[in-house]
């Protein structure tokens, strides 16, 4: 009677084996993927690897980084977010708008971006989940709204920042703080991903959002959350951008969406929802901004180097379909 047992078990522990191995796979892959890029080109150009290209490669992956943490908690919940370069400019503008023109004080600047970010991701997050609007409307007019919104704060002119937020583009200790900015946003999202209520019921969401509804899980109040901190993240995004630059531009952050998609979708997560990492989408945004580094330190054009970052978009997404292919045989 035992031998039968026996015999059943074997075949299932065999079949654990390739999606354990996939999953790895897939958390390994990028961050060899970025070693691989340094080692190449710290051969082409040595300086790639001094001390002051590496903290300046750290500021450029700042913003399109805690972008891109906002936009994962999106995607694992299987949605999308095309408005997050609009809101983070729509912050900015607000914040700058707060102190320069309301002549508010400072840290209300600062509170108030966050709190425009926070709520242009929750009516997102509203259409979506009530609205039944598909998150691709429903956050493409969101971009449009948001932009609209910046130009008419500005009146298409650049608004002078806080002192407040122009500290977010300053240093700490020699450390530039957009990069504290960043590991701070990195830990947050994976403790919101890893170990919470909250972060379980995304991946839920994502991977089978009807068996999630029979579960139990209110995946309307999930859908709202998490395109409301899509929207908390642009808005941080949109303060780094403003204090970098020491103005809120009408313009600023136009495109960031699309870098903060591929960020994720290169760190291996899934545009079908119910898989990614915080760790997989900071080395996605890491290999964009060693990509655009890269090619500045030689010389490329920067419009051959939109080329080569529409072609590493392609390369991440076709990987994820062939990935979702081998997962269904």
């Amino acid at each position: 009677m035992n031998a039968p047992s026996t015999t059943a078990t074997a075949p299932r522990r065999g079949l654990r084996l390739p999606g354990a191995h996939s999953q790895l796979m897939s958390t390994l892959l990028p961050f060899i993927g970025l070693l691989a890029l340094c080692l190449v080109l710290f051969i082409l150009t040595p300086n790639f690897l001094t001390l002051d290209n590496l903290l300046n490669v750290g500021v450029q992956a700042s913003t399109i980084a805690v972008l891109a943490f906002g936009m994962t908690f999106v995607i694992v919940a299987a949605g999308i977010d095309l408005s997050v370069g609009s809101v983070a400019a729509l912050s900015g503008m607000v914040s700058a708008w707060i102190f320069s023109t309301a002549q508010l004080p400072g840290w209300l600047s600062l509170v108030g971006g966050l709190v425009v970010g926070l709520i242009a991701g929750a009516v997102s997050g509203f259409a979506v989940a009530y609205g039944r609007l598909p998150a691709f409307i429903a956050t493409l007019a969101m971009l449009s709204v948001a932009r609209g919104l910046t130009l008419v704060l500005s009146d298409g002119r650049p608004i002078r920042t806080a002192p407040e937020v122009s500290w977010l583009g300053s240093d700490l200790g020699g450390v530039p703080v957009p990069i504290l900015v960043l590991a701070l946003a990195g830990i947050v999202t994976a403790f919101v991903l890893n170990r919470t209520v909250i972060g379980r019921s995304m991946y839920a969401v994502g991977g089978n959002e009807e068996a999630a509804r029979l579960s139990g899980i209110p995946v309307k109040r999930v859908l709202v959350t998490v395109f409301a901190l899509s929207g908390l993240f642009a808005g941080l995004a949109g303060m780094l951008i403003a204090g970098r630059l020491d103005s809120a531009q009408p313009q600023a952050a136009s495109g960031y969406e699309l870098d903060a998609i591929a960020a994720v979708v290169i760190g291996g997560a899934s545009l079908s929802g119910g898989v990614g990492r915080a760790s997989g989408t900071l080395v996605g945004a890491l290999i964009l901004a060693v990509i655009r580094n890269g090619l500045n330190v030689l010389g490329v054009s920067s419009f051959w180097q939109q080329v080569v970052i529409g072609l590493v978009i392609a390369l991440a997404v076709l990987i994820d379909v062939l990935r979702r292919r081998g997962r269904r045989v």
